[in-house]
């Protein structure tokens, strides 16, 4: 049975037991959205920048949440500092799922540069990530990346290409 994209992601956290989620709008994300709103069992906190969800799951960490942020990967240099002086520096997990924007399929030039930058970033800051292919993929990638920021107590991210959607 093929699982739906945003079902497996929404399916996955769940498992994982994600519990708090950050999200800035992306219309790659906008049924899983719609999906986590309906779920009374996780807070969802909408932002206008990620550095500020940044923030914002590391305050819900300290309150004993498994947070999560959902995002466009042309956030993640806006999230640069707080990623590593605050998540990182205290050894906080975040389990970060990223819209892959720029990545083969794109229509929109502009989001090329940082598409192709965006797993180098990664590896520059020592952050893991997974690519999942399929959903299948997506929900077994999640709840490992979960497991993983937890063990290592630094963000993990999912990069989830246009070929994904």
């Amino acid at each position: 049975m093929t699982m739906d994209s945003s079902e497996a992601i929404f399916d996955a956290l769940k498992d994982a037991g994600i519990d708090f989620i950050v999200s800035v709008p992306c219309v790659n994300l906008s049924k899983l959205l719609n999906m986590i709103d309906d779920d009374e069992e996780i807070i969802h906190v909408p932002v206008t920048r990620e550095e500020e969800g940044i923030g914002i799951c590391a305050g819900a960490y300290l309150g004993g949440k498994k947070p999560a942020i959902l995002m466009q990967n042309s956030g993640l240099g806006n999230s640069i500092n707080a990623l590593k002086s605050l998540t990182e520096l205290y050894e906080m997990p975040l389990l970060m799922i990223m819209s892959h924007r720029g990545t083969e399929g794109e229509t929109i030039c502009g989001q090329v540069p940082m598409g192709e930058s965006t797993p180098r970033i990664l590896e520059a800051m020592d952050f893991q990530f997974f690519k999942p292919g399929n959903p299948e993929g997506a929900y077994e990638d999640i709840k490992e990346a979960w497991d993983l920021s937890v063990e290592e107590g630094k963000p993990v991210s999912v990069l989830l290409e246009i070929k994904y959607w």
